[in-house]
């Protein structure tokens, strides 16, 4: 199926389709996605089995767990490239790995700014290499820490980059106050009642004075981006 290179087109590579049903169809993402903001193509590894009707295999050298087999892969990869219109040059492709370069919100700005992605979910114990520096996929890690396969990186990865898209989010002036976006984390939030469980809203957010709130909300978010630092 072909997309409307008016959309921002993502192809997430999977061996589970089903990973990515529900959180990628609710809230502002939900929506942008029925405004044909942006759209999801699921290729599911398991339609490309080879001759002996596997996806895996044990890996070289010995070792736990099965390894992707790099012609399974291709063959899935080839599909996805076949979807889209434009020249592959301008989409981003990428393969989420533990030992790829760690997301943060510069990786996000830059690959919101792409025609689309392409995005390949790693399973079992891994998968074969060759299939990754044949394709020169760009390898990112959403942290260190160990998850059962790409897909749940994938989803993170899918949401920071929607949100960032022109028309998705209700408040564009949203996106320059939140966390990262001018690299300090967001200020402390608060909403009625004034007093809750003993403890009180901040008395300057209640005072109506615009240029004290601002200055109290910077000096929050620069007071909590040198303890994250600090850790």
């Amino acid at each position: 199926m072909k997309y409307s290179k008016k959309k921002f087109l993502i192809n997430a590579i999977t061996i589970f389709p089903q990973a990515f049903e529900g959180l990628l169809d609710i809230s502002i993402i939900g929506s942008a996605r029925k405004k044909g903001i942006w759209d999801l193509q699921i290729t599911d590894i398991k339609d490309f089995v080879d001759k002996s009707n596997t996806i895996d295999d044990k890996p070289y050298g010995g070792g736990p767990g099965m390894i992707l087999k790099a012609e399974v892969l291709q063959n899935a990869y080839n599909q996805a490239l076949s979807t889209i219109e434009e020249s592959t040059k301008k989409y981003q492709k990428i393969m989420l790995t533990p030992r790829g370069k760690r997301l943060n919100q510069d990786i996000v700005k830059e690959l919101s700014k792409s025609e689309g992605l392409i995005v390949v979910c790693g399973r079992y114990e891994g998968v074969d290499q060759r299939f990754i520096d044949y394709n020169e996929l760009r390898e990112i890690s959403v942290g260190d820490y160990v998850l059962s396969g790409g897909e749940p990186a994938a989803v993170t990865l899918i949401d920071a980059i929607i949100r960032l898209l022109p028309n998705v989010l209700g408040n564009p002036s949203s996106l320059l106050e939140e966390s990262f976006n001018n690299d300090l984390i967001e200020y402390l939030q608060y909403t009625k009642p004034r007093v809750w469980k003993n403890l009180k809203v901040p008395e300057v957010l209640l005072s109506g004075d615009h240029k004290k709130i601002k200055d109290w909300r910077l000096e929050n978010s620069i007071a909590f981006n040198k303890k994250k630092k600090d850790r």
